[in-house]
């Protein structure tokens, strides 16, 4: 027997709930985490964007003396709070999470556009209502439910946790490049559905910014670009953009056949191209940007790389490049091993 009723919810009902002290937001289920400025900036982003946010769990009951519906919240509460909050001029949209609305009080938002303000109160919430349920089965209800749940990776619990700019960047890039890092067999869609082209996007983010890195570097880096990160993202994505485009045009659509197809590898060739591009941090290599004319020249080049790895007999490779070899078999996410490897593929194709 179902023991519960899926319903959409405008935002608008939750107001008027929320008036009438129809809504209790503070249960005893409820964890009392508070959520930072720019995750409840990111929250009102979604729904100014239209996009969908995680269900609201509500237990509903009757006051018999008032005859009136109370709805408890179960599950949902700091997302109930900042969109009340919202509402009520508590608090505006980070500019970088939102440029058009950004800096302004939802009573502002008319000023730019007079049907922003109705399309939020329109918003629909996914709710289960929890009709009657007693304590000791809501509490088995969470318990199935957090029976079924995929244990987060470390790319998914970082992305859980922050929400500023760089974190915004990196999803950006990630899904720009969706259709290349299959077609290049980078990343494969099971890859993608657990972030690891966020991840990705991120850890090259990140050399582009500070030079090359540890991958162990990842989360810290989060961390810090939460509290401030002043780099002009337009720009970060306009330069890798550029990147990745050279790389299509230097290779023609066979990257997916070459050892540049692996992601540890294809870190070094993204380093390598942005180097000669734009410039990387510790990198003392001389540059010149690359132009279509180079392509055929540089593609020849990289060549070697495949033949490094197929040569049989590998004491026929120069110290060097069983270095390269050696660097790309055993800690390959490491700053020093990383930053040899760049070093390599830019003296082959300078």
């Amino acid at each position: 027997m179902k023991n519960f009723d899926s319903r959409s919810y405008s935002i608008n009902d939750f107001l008027e709930w929320h008036s009438n002290e129809q809504l209790v937001l503070s249960p005893k289920f409820q964890r009392r985490s508070v959520w930072t400025d720019t995750a409840r900036s990111y929250l009102m982003d979604t729904i100014v964007r239209g996009l969908p946010i995680p269900k609201i769990f509500i237990r509903q009951s009757i006051n018999v003396q008032t005859r009136a519906s109370i709805r408890e919240v179960v599950d949902g509460q700091q997302r109930l709070r900042t969109i009340l909050s919202f509402l009520n001029d508590g608090f505006v949209i980070n500019p970088k999470h939102n440029p058009t609305y950004g800096g302004l009080y939802f009573s502002q938002l008319g000023i730019i556009d007079e049907e922003v303000q109705s399309s939020i109160l329109n918003y629909e919430l996914a709710v289960d209502l929890l009709v009657n349920m007693p304590d000791e089965k809501i509490l088995d209800v969470f318990g199935r439910l957090n029976s079924y749940a995929v244990t987060l990776n470390e790319q998914e619990k970082i992305n859980a946790n922050h929400f500023g700019p760089f974190k915004t960047l990196a999803d950006n890039i990630a899904h720009k490049f969706h259709k290349f890092w299959l077609e290049s067999k980078i990343l494969s869609e099971q890859n993608i559905l657990r972030m690891g082209d966020v991840q990705l996007s991120a850890d090259l983010l990140i050399a582009m910014i500070e030079g090359i890195r540890s991958k162990k570097q990842i989360a810290p880096y989060y961390k810090t670009y939460e509290k401030e990160f002043d780099c002009d993202v337009q720009v970060l994505e306009d330069q890798f953009t550029n990147v990745i485009e050279t790389i299509k045009g230097i290779f023609e659509g066979n990257l997916k056949t070459t050892e540049f197809r692996r992601i540890h590898i294809f870190y070094t060739l993204f380093t390598a191209i942005y180097h000669m591009q734009f410039g990387l941090r510790d990198i003392n290599i001389i540059r010149k940007p690359i132009i279509q004319s180079d392509f055929a020249r540089i593609s020849n080049k990289l060549a070697l790389i495949d033949n490094i790895f197929q040569e049989e007999d590998k004491d026929t490779l120069s110290s060097n490049e069983k270095r390269f070899l050696e660097d790309s078999r055993r800690a390959t996410t490491d700053t020093l091993i990383r930053k040899r490897r760049t070093e390599f593929v830019l003296n082959l194709i300078s």
